[in-house]
């Protein structure tokens, strides 16, 4: 078992599951406090690191493409305060951060786990139902219809029609896009069908909440997640070379801790030694993780 308590939260890894739990630091933003504790399973990661820095470093996880739905509908786009897999570690604690990443590194060598993209999700997403109010408009989604209501800030043309109700199986695909410099940003479901055309701007389209940059925005991109979460796979059956992974609670192999499949390992382990593409110390500590298994 590791763990590190930080002020922006808690995070401990048991071997095969790091359980991330946010903290009460005024640092952590309304998405991170809001998504609450994630599990994230072994096979979901695609490696971890610890930076250090003069005054705190930062411990980051790093999760397989495909593996969450919300780093997908994000794409990259979650400023530090929202995103969940950064934990900022003061200095004091930096040999407790690195024991943390030196024992995932083991477990994903010990697993081996591809880095590579996945083709199901391996986290569920946001839990539901869910709601989330922000910019022009509050989403809510109950697992089955997305229902949009307006608000005063709205744009008449667009409230006009009244809210909006949007099966589920009527959604092609879920758009975040925060706001930056001058152009505001937007959470917007493309409906099958749809008269409004996605050239159309949020600030008129039915199917969009537009975003203005304040504090609570990010918290669209938790309903898109929820809705992603739900909708089929971008990468299930595209590419060959994806690897149609398993689902979360199937994600570690049954009988992997059998002493005859950890030997097994452990001569694999051997070869890739002695062909050099491990080194020294990450030969003795994959070592070291599969006899404590035995």
């Amino acid at each position: 078992m590791a763990e590190i308590t930080q002020k922006d939260g808690t995070w401990t890894f048991d071997g095969d599951t790091v359980r991330i739990v946010p903290g009460n630091d005024k640092g952590v933003g309304p998405l991170r406090r809001a998504l609450g504790e994630i599990a994230v399973p072994l096979q979901a990661l695609a490696g971890i690191s610890f930076e250090a820095g003069r005054k705190s470093g930062r411990l980051r996880l790093r999760l397989r493409d495909g593996a969450d739905p919300l780093l997908l509908v994000a794409g990259g786009r979650l400023d530090e305060g929202s995103d969940p897999y950064r934990l900022t570690v003061e200095n004091d604690r930096a040999g407790v951060a690195e024991y943390l990443v030196d024992e995932v590194r083991n477990a994903l060598l010990l697993d081996g786990v591809e880095p590579g993209p996945v083709g199901r999700y391996l986290l569920p997403g946001p839990a539901l139902p869910i709601t989330v109010s922000a910019g022009d408009g509050t989403v809510t989604f109950d697992g089955e219809r997305i229902r949009l209501e307006w608000n005063w800030k709205t744009e008449e043309s667009k409230s006009s029609g009244g809210a909006r109700t949007i099966a589920l199986a009527d959604v092609e695909a879920v758009e975040w896009l925060p706001s930056a410099g001058l152009e505001n940003g937007y959470l917007r479901f493309r409906a099958a069908g749809a008269t409004v055309a996605v050239s159309v701007p949020p600030k008129y389209d039915p199917h969009a909440v537009e975003l203005w940059g304040f504090k609570k925005d990010p918290l669209m991109a938790l309903a898109g997640a929820a809705v992603a979460a739900r909708l089929p796979h971008p990468y299930a059956q595209t590419d060959p070379a994806v690897e149609q992974a398993p689902a979360p609670e199937d994600a570690r192999p049954a009988g992997s801790d059998d002493p005859d499949a950890l030997l097994r390992r452990l001569r694999e382990l051997g070869g890739l030694y002695e062909e050099g593409i491990l080194t020294d110390e990450e030969f003795a500590a994959a070592k070291q993780a599969i006899i404590r298994r035995l």
